[in-house]
C-alpha cells in the first residue's frame, strides 16, 4: 500500500462469526416487554421479512421471550418455524425466557413453580415446539425461594420439555448460586448467561464473564448497540428522531445519555473511521472480541441494518 493511500475497510466482525450472533426478536408486536410500548414494535409483516432475511444471511440462532409483546414474539416466530423446512429447523437454535413481571398475575410470583410450569406450557404452544433448545430465567424475581425455581426447571428437563437453561440479568452471586443449588441433572444443562454488555456497560468483563469463561458457561451478551446509541444516530443535547427507540422509551437509556457515555459514542466513531467501517460493527467487534464472550443478540429493524452489522445474503 502507498504511503497516503486509504488503508482497506476492516472485515465486518459479524459476518465471520455468525455461529456467535443472535438473532433477537424482542422488538415483534412491542419494545421488549412493557404493555405500554405494543404499538411500537414490528408487526406481524415485517418481522417475517427480518427472519427470512436472519435465516438467508445465515443465522441460525433466535432469542425470544413469553412476554415480548405480551406474546405475539413467540407467535410470529412459532408461525415463521412452521414454514421452513424440516433441515432448517433442526439446526435452529431456539430460546426463550420465563420469569419476567409483566407476565405474572397480580400477587403471584414470576418464578413460582406453578408460574414456571404454566409459562412453560403457554411457550411451546406458541412456539409449536415439543421441547424449547434454551430456557432462561427472564430475572430473578427475588420472592421465589430459588430452590423452588430449580425444582421447576429440574421437572421441566424430566418432562423433556427443554434441552438446556440459563439466566439472565444475573449477578456473579445469582449464576454462584444456581451452579450451588441446582441438583446434579439440572447442573449439566445450565450452560448459558445472558446480560447485557457493550461500550457503556462494561462491568461485567471484571468478574462475570471470566467466571464464566473459567466455569463452561456461554455468555451471550443482549444489547450489544446500548439500544442503537453506538449506531451514532443520537447527538448529545439533541432531540432523537420521532420513530426512534429513545424517543419512544427513553427510561431504557437513563443511565447512557451523559457527557461521559457520549464521549464514548465519540470515541467509538473516530475508531470506526479509521478502521472505514460503521460505528455498529465497531461496536459489535468491541463484544465479540472481549475474551469469555460466547456470543451477543442483534435485533435490527429494517433489511438494510444487516448489512451495517456485517451480515449479508
Amino acid at each position: 500500500m502507498q504511503l497516503g493511500e486509504a488503508s482497506p475497510p476492516a472485515p465486518p466482525p459479524a459476518g465471520r462469526n455468525l455461529d456467535r450472533i443472535v438473532f433477537g426478536c424482542g422488538n415483534f408486536g412491542g419494545i421488549g416487554s412493557s404493555p405500554s410500548l405494543r404499538d411500537a414494535g414490528d408487526s406481524e409483516t415485517q418481522a417475517l421479512r427480518l427472519l427470512d432475511h436472519a435465516r438467508d444471511v445465515g443465522l441460525r440462532r433466535f432469542d425470544t421471550a413469553n412476554t415480548y409483546g405480551g406474546g405475539a414474539s413467540e407467535k410470529i416466530l412459532g408461525k415463521w418455524l412452521r414454514a421452513q423446512a424440516a433441515a432448517f429447523r433442526s439446526e435452529a437454535q431456539i430460546a426463550t425466557k420465563v420469569g419476567n413481571p409483566h407476565g405474572c398475575p397480580a400477587g403471584d410470583r414470576p418464578l413460582s413453580r406453578a408460574q414456571v410450569a404454566d409459562h412453560l406450557d403457554r411457550s411451546l404452544r406458541r412456539l409449536g415446539v415439543e421441547r424449547i433448545d434454551l430456557y432462561y430465567l427472564h430475572e430473578f424475581d427475588r420472592l421465589t425461594p430459588l430452590q423452588e425455581t430449580l425444582e421447576a426447571m429440574s421437572r421441566a428437563v424430566a418432562a423433556g420439555k427443554i434441552d438446556r437453561f440459563g439466566v439472565s440479568n444475573a449477578s456473579l452471586s445469582d449464576v454462584e448460586a444456581v451452579r450451588r443449588l441446582a441438583s446434579p441433572g439440572l447442573a449439566s444443562r445450565f450452560g448459558y448467561v445472558q446480560n447485557e454488555y457493550n461500550l457503556l456497560a462494561t462491568a461485567d468483563a471484571e468478574a462475570l464473564i471470566p467466571y464464566c469463561a473459567a466455569h463452561g458457561l456461554r455468555y451471550t451478551a443482549f444489547s450489544p448497540l446500548a439500544g442503537g446509541l453506538l449506531t451514532g444516530k443520537y447527538r448529545f443535547g439533541a432531540e432523537p428522531p420521532a420513530d426512534s427507540r429513545l424517543a419512544h422509551a427513553p427510561q431504557v437509556f437513563a443511565g447512557h445519555l451523559d457527557e461521559q457515555s457520549f464521549a464514548v459514542i465519540e470515541r467509538l466513531r473516530q475508531s470506526a473511521d479509521a478502521r472505514r467501517e460503521t460505528m455498529a460493527a465497531g461496536a459489535l467487534r468491541f463484544v465479540l472480541d472481549t475474551p469469555g464472550v460466547d456470543g451477543l443478540i442483534i435485533a435490527p429493524r429494517r433489511i438494510e441494518q444487516f448489512a451495517s452489522l456485517g451480515l449479508a445474503p
